[in-house]
């Protein structure tokens, strides 16, 4: 059974590289009649050395891995955020077999959410088209549980693609500031009808005053 379950990881992995290379790419994507073994390597910071994963010996880490960038259209944005709001940056290369494919720089801790940079510049004589990307959420724990050093993250949803940092903001984990703002808000609405109310009983008195004037 682990054995089935190895062999069908292995060739999800595969078949992520050709998504990978069918997608990423500006170039027209070539049909292989069988996917190639698929491996990541994986440099940044904190690493003295490229973490190198293969499909064969890391299978879910692998298909984790290239899954962050599968997801990439032709085109993305020109510009990205200034560098100093983009935090450490982790480039990944993608292979087939043991020829690099593609490249990606990954930034998972950059404010604002994980980004995701494509250069034009690819592997071998490959040209892609230059862009950012939002990246996934999960980001930054799946480079973690691969062995890239950093902070475990608690507070993050899997999978999805934009913001990072924390789902829900800090202000609104603070309930005691929530039930005051709810009081002060009920305050101020229960002082508006008063006034409505006000305004509307003195219009009927100075009606009836006035029609009882003229009925003399």
């Amino acid at each position: 059974m682990v054995r089935r379950m190895r062999r069908l990881v292995t060739a999800v992995a595969g078949g992520l590289v050709v998504a990978v290379l069918s997608l990423g790419l500006a170039g027209p994507a070539k049909a292989a009649p069988k996917p190639p073994l698929a491996g990541v390597d994986i440099t940044g910071e904190g690493l003295a050395e490229p973490l190198r994963l293969r499909a064969d010996t890391h299978p879910v880490h692998v298909v984790a891995i290239i899954d962050q960038v599968n997801f990439l259209g032709r085109t993305g944005q020109a510009t990205g955020p200034k560098a100093a709001a983009l935090g450490p940056k982790y480039t990944i290369v993608v292979l087939a077999g043991e020829e690099p494919k593609q490249t990606y720089d990954l930034y998972p801790k950059a404010v604002g959410g994980p980004r995701v940079y494509r250069p034009a510049k690819q592997p071998g004589a490959r040209k892609a088209t230059a862009g950012w990307f939002l990246g996934r959420l999960s980001m930054s724990e799946t480079l973690r549980t691969a062995g890239v050093p950093l902070e475990r993250q608690l507070d993050t949803v899997s999978g999805g693609v934009g913001g990072g940092e924390r789902v829900i903001p800090e202000d609104s984990l603070n309930p005691a500031k929530d039930i005051d703002e709810a009081l002060a808000e009920l305050q101020r609405l229960l002082l508006l009808n008063v006034a409505v109310m006000l305004v509307i009983t003195a219009g009927l008195a100075g009606i009836a005053l006035l029609i009882r004037r003229r009925t003399r």
